[in-house]
């Protein structure tokens, strides 16, 4: 290992005459992430994946030895406390919601929202129609309450006024 990474990194940079912010703007990384891998400042990153990452894009941008660059940083990652261990290797065990997840990453939003849209407004549809059939076929006579008319079940015994009889007197039509 001639020099740190960040070393490299900045001699890179000031050979392109290229400021940190101008180094932000092109590869889309913080210029405070620009500095802070110049100066091999690796606490500002939660992940050795990060800092990776934004090396790896770095050393392409000035067009170092990529792999060279990134084996000086596994060194240098190994020797600091919170970077020093790689990651584990040992697959963990997937549960349902990784597998929802994975599926869901999958789908086109563009196409899935409409979709979905239409799906909810069939499903209101359907249930405004079934609302609608459930209010039709109810018997508005039902609960009218003590003093309106409520028709006698059909088991009493219904009665009936006496038809008049007819006149013996009645004239005859013609």
């Amino acid at each position: 290992m001639s020099s740190s990474v960040g070393e490299q990194l900045r001699r890179a940079r000031e050979a392109a005459r290229l400021t940190p912010q101008q180094v932000g703007d092109i590869t889309k990384i913080k210029s405070d992430h620009v500095l802070a891998l110049e100066e091999g400042d690796f606490h500002q990153f939660s992940a050795p994946v990060y800092i990776r990452g934004h090396v790896k894009l770095l050393a392409r941008h000035y067009k170092l030895n990529v792999v060279s660059v990134l084996a000086d940083l596994d060194a240098e990652l190994a020797q600091t406390d919170e970077f020093c261990d790689p990651p584990s290797l040992i697959p963990r065990e997937k549960g349902v919601l990784d597998w929802v997840t994975l599926q869901l990453s999958k789908l086109n939003l563009r196409v899935l929202l409409p979709l979905i849209g239409l799906a909810l407004l069939v499903g209101l549809v359907w249930w405004s129609y079934a609302a609608w059939r459930r209010h039709q076929a109810a018997d508005p006579l039902a609960d009218l309450g003590p003093g309106y008319y409520k028709a006698p079940p059909e088991k009493s015994v219904v009665e009936y006024l006496p038809m008049p009889a007819a006149p013996t007197n009645a004239p005859a039509r013609k």
